[in-house]
């Protein structure tokens, strides 16, 4: 028996135990209004009989609801059964607690019906009562298992198309870039600068080694994210020449939070092909990371041609949009996202997201 069967089992026996004491109580000062010598135990045994008749039986009303659930024959079947084998319960265990007190009295049966219609009272409907409170309760945890498999199972569709369109990402990423370094490396070693294309085949194959082994990580440390960025940057440099020009600062307590793998990425490619490409003299892509009032703030600034907002209408491009889509997924609502720009003074993009630091293994 695993522990949660096992732990589901003792609640259930602790409940049947809580529901016999209640009824304990109940009819014992009931009794006392007529009977005042009554003694307690007395009338516990017979209403513990009664939950333990009860906590037997639960399993096979359960069962009957499974077999015809409430709703069969659009209700009326299923409540009209269950309706009737509430009763036939109700009046099979009187019954046979008339006849077991009969023939421990020592008393004849000639006379059991009519003893037994005479000493009919209404507290014996509360097994009815019993009986549509277990129909009740497995309808409601059966619900709630349900809401749980749902959820869990939403859970996991979540996780997996946050991979998708982290490898969609990468998928869509790696086709131009790689298309654009390739033609890099034949410049160069068509230019016989040989130690040039081997450095920048060494790059691209540590930037690649990185991705594999990040493929299905849906999370990284800023620590990860600006070392995948520098080499990124390096090769984007070596396409670019003396006109890109990077630096990254991070603060140290900055360096093991938490963020969604490759957040960065989109925003910086924005910055060097709308940014620094743009400009016939050297631009520079600035990366920083700071925490502030356990608050993680990462800016992507480049010193481009920059553009007038008002003009924008608050419109962004695609690199943009997919991650701030990003961050509402991982996030909901506890984050920024603020681009800043106006012609000729480039563009600043701001995240600003939980400090999550990396929890030790």
């Amino acid at each position: 028996m695993t522990k949660h069967r096992a732990t589901r089992w003792l609640g259930l026996a602790a409940l049947w135990i809580v529901i016999g004491l209640a009824l304990s109580v109940e009819v014992y000062f009931n009794v006392r209004v007529t009977n005042p010598e009554v003694v307690f135990w007395e009338v516990a045994r017979v209403q513990f009989y009664r939950a333990i008749f009860w906590a037997l039986l639960a399993p096979v009303v359960v069962q009957l609801r499974e077999i015809v659930p409430l709703n069969a024959g659009r209700w009326a079947g299923g409540v009209a059964f269950h309706t009737a084998v509430s009763l036939a319960v109700m009046l099979g265990y009187y019954l046979i607690r008339q006849l077991i007190a009969t023939v421990a009295l020592g008393e004849s049966l000639v006379d059991f019906w009519a003893t037994a219609l005479q000493s009919f009272y209404g507290r014996n409907l509360i097994d009815v009562l019993y009986y549509w409170a277990v129909i009740g309760v497995s309808y409601a945890m059966r619900t709630r298992e349900q809401y749980q498999r749902e959820s869990l199972r939403a859970a996991q569709l979540e996780s997996k198309l946050i991979e998708a369109e982290l490898t969609a990402l990468k998928h869509q990423l790696n086709p131009h870039f790689l298309f654009n370094t390739m033609n890099t490396i034949s410049v160069l070693v068509r230019d016989q600068r040989n130690d040039e294309a081997v450095q920048l085949i060494a790059r691209l194959s540590s930037l690649l080694r990185m991705s594999l082994e990040n493929t299905r990580v849906q999370t990284v440390t800023v620590r990860q994210e600006l070392e995948f960025l520098s080499r990124y940057l390096e090769i984007q440099k070596a396409r670019f020449g003396d006109r890109l020009q990077f630096k990254s600062l991070a603060d140290q307590a900055s360096l093991d939070a938490t963020i969604p793998n490759l957040i960065l990425q989109p925003v910086v490619e924005n910055a060097i092909l709308h940014g620094v490409a743009q400009k016939s003299e050297p631009g520079t892509v600035e990366i920083t990371a700071r925490v502030r009032e356990k608050q993680l703030e990462l800016v992507v600034k480049d010193d481009g041609p920059g553009f007038d907002l008002h003009e924008r209408s608050g419109r962004q491009g695609i690199g943009l949009t997919n991650t701030r889509v990003r961050l509402e997924r991982h996030y909901g609502d506890d984050f920024q996202m603020v681009l800043k720009s106006e012609k000729g003074h480039g563009v600043t993009v701001s995240l600003v997201l939980p400090f999550r630091p990396l929890l030790p293994a």
